[in-house]
């Protein structure tokens, strides 16, 4: 791989990947990219309409070819979708690199995602569906993880700190 990225943010839909990642990438003078942004903007339309016209396997896929694309050639910090761990490809491509699990306990996904239909996977009974999740996912992002950061009661720029301490990154 020719570059390598400051910083890959994974964990579940809701926790902050986006604002965190845009405050680390300032704060360390790099550039901010979102795989699922560039899904969107590949494949002209929105992730939860891909879900629908071609269900999860055929997301999957088009996920990690993003992933793929994103770790190879971007430097700066880098958020990965939700669900971007669960191919064994993608965490195999991860190991090595500084990656930040940003957790969060249920009540507050539920509180963050509320009922949000554009989370397609948690369309019906949110906070069922969110436990399920992670219990299928957190073993998975703990085994990608260089730094495990709570987001709980802190705030995005509470976050973005305890992530550049826990991964000892000086600021631009």
């Amino acid at each position: 791989m020719s570059a390598v990225p400051a910083v890959v943010l994974v964990g579940p839909m809701g926790v902050g990947k986006s604002t965190v990642g845009q405050l680390l990438a300032e704060r360390l003078g790099v550039g901010y990219r979102d795989t699922d942004e560039d899904i969107v903007a590949e494949q002209g339309r929105t992730i939860a309409e891909i879900f629908v016209d071609e269900g999860e396997p055929a997301f999957r896929a088009i996920e990690k070819r993003a992933v793929h694309k994103a770790l190879a050639e971007h430097h700066g910090v880098l958020s990965l979708g939700g669900g971007a761990v669960l191919d064994p490809d993608t965490r195999a491509l991860l190991a090595g690199l500084r990656v930040v699990y940003l957790s969060m306990d249920v009540e507050e996904a539920v509180k963050r995602t509320g009922l949000n239909v554009a989370r397609p996977l948690l369309a019906v009974n949110p906070r069922k569906q969110w436990r399920e999740l992670m219990e299928a996912r957190r073993h998975l992002y703990e085994e990608v993880a260089t730094a495990v950061v709570a987001t709980d009661g802190r705030t995005p720029e509470e976050v973005t700190q305890v992530a550049l301490d826990a991964l000892e990154l000086k600021e631009a």
